[in-house]
């Protein structure tokens, strides 16, 4: 897995490419699972840390979630379609790695 930080104006490019939207978001995920010829690659989050300060006055712990929300993206989890599991799983996993 590769984790990229990447500038704002670059995120907001990524999400129109990839999602439709045109704002710079702070976590995108893309699966390695689609490529067979690397079948060990999990796949690459890429986080804007400028959008990142806009969750959390701490820095340093927003990316260290933001990699564990990435992580639970590459490996099948959907926030977006899975009635709250992911979230329950994220909350589990930053209490259980002091994240909270």
């Amino acid at each position: 897995m590769t984790v990229q930080f990447v500038g704002a104006r670059k995120m907001a490019q990524l999400n129109w490419e990839f999602r439709g939207t045109r704002y710079a978001t702070d976590v995108l995920s893309f699966s390695g699972w689609d490529a067979p010829e690397l079948a060990t690659y999990l796949g690459d989050i890429v986080i804007c840390p400028e959008a990142a300060r806009k969750n959390s006055s701490h820095l340093a712990r927003e990316l260290r979630i933001l990699v564990l929300h990435g992580m639970l993206h590459l490996v099948g989890y959907d926030h977006e379609a899975d009635d709250g599991e992911m979230d329950r799983l994220e909350q589990r996993l930053r209490r259980r790695l002091g994240l909270q």
